[in-house]
């Protein structure tokens, strides 16, 4: 097991209120040397300017206001974005796959160009990340991070309060289709793992 730092074990005793937007969640995952590896290996094997989103950071987040530091979520998948449609091909997306599975294979990587994925989810394309990220299920999953020259960045088109806030909402595009965000609350088991999460706009009692 990976041993974490001064640096973390500073975070750690961090009460949870210190984290108030994108530059607090940016600085915690530069102090978490798990997170960190993952971003830097995906900066110098993966696709450029790729982000990781969903789960990745939300469950992050989600398990350190909980106080589970110490027992971080599994991940099935690290969900590794970008949009290029030049090469939005799935043969390249596994090619990326490969190289990030070779440098790290520990980790469970999963490629995906968004310039392709609105054909998946029949959506019109996506100009971009954040657009796309705008089109996954809840507003506490579209988010993502990545190692720019400066540091960590955050990407978060609907911002970052409803995952601050242990909030599940759904975003503007699933509001008419509160199932798909229901199913995925249930299956993987969010009220279980996190009961302090609120659920909003899918008509679940507290």
């Amino acid at each position: 097991m990976r041993r974490r730092g001064r640096g973390w074990r500073r975070w750690q005793g961090c009460l949870n209120r210190r984290m108030r937007d994108a530059a607090d969640i940016a600085d915690f995952i530069a102090h978490n040397p798990r997170m960190m590896r993952c971003l830097a290996v995906l900066a110098a094997h993966g696709p450029t300017g790729a982000w990781i989103g969903a789960g990745f950071v939300r469950n992050a987040v989600w398990d350190h206001l909980s106080g589970k530091d110490t027992e971080a979520t599994p991940l099935a998948d690290l969900d590794v974005v970008f949009h290029d449609p030049v090469i939005a091909t799935a043969e390249q997306d596994a090619a990326f796959e490969a190289a990030l599975c070779t440098a790290a294979p520990d980790l469970p990587w999963s490629v995906r160009n968004q310039a392709r994925m609105h054909e998946r989810n029949g959506h019109r394309p996506y100009r971009d990340v954040a657009d796309a990220l705008a089109h996954w299920p809840e507003t506490a999953t579209a988010i993502a991070a990545r190692l720019g020259p400066k540091g960590v960045e955050i990407l978060a088109p609907f911002g970052v309060d409803d995952v601050l806030g242990m909030i599940l909402r759904p975003v503007p595009a699933y509001r008419s289709k509160p199932e798909i965000p229901l199913a995925r609350l249930e299956a993987k088991s969010w009220l279980t793992r996190w009961p302090r999460l609120r659920v909003v706009g899918l008509g679940v009692s507290p």
